[in-house]
């Protein structure tokens, strides 16, 4: 097979989830609104889709997650389809139901930048 018959498998394989970043690091990362990441086959996890999103935007590289330990950084939470991510292990699949939304395109991988305070 050739290289372009490779790369065009490989394309295919991949899906396109969508992404919501908080109001900063959409600014950091220079886009608007919604953005779409390529998330390659296999299990939909946290892990999947930040690597994604960190691919796509190597600016955001340590701000959603620290570099050295690859954990979430404490002001950053996950949600999808309502429902809080951030404290399910980053390797574990995703829910069936959130895992089914967000790869139909129907529901967004939300990243929400946490507020402190009282």
């Amino acid at each position: 097979m050739t290289s372009h018959g490779t790369e065009v498998r490989e394309a295919r394989e991949l899906r396109e989830v969508r992404v919501v970043l908080p109001a900063h690091l959409r600014n950091l990362a220079g886009v608007r609104g919604e953005v779409l990441v390529s998330v390659p086959p296999g299990a939909l996890t946290q892990r999947a889709v930040v690597d994604a999103i960190e691919a796509q935007f190597p600016v955001l590289c340590g701000t959603i997650r620290d570099r050295q330990t690859g954990r979430r950084r404490a002001f950053i939470r996950f949600y999808a389809c309502e429902q809080d991510l951030s404290n399910e292990p980053p390797d574990a699949p995703l829910p069936t139901t959130v895992a089914s939304a967000i790869s139909a395109g129907t529901e967004p991988f939300l990243v929400v930048g946490a507020m402190a305070g009282g």
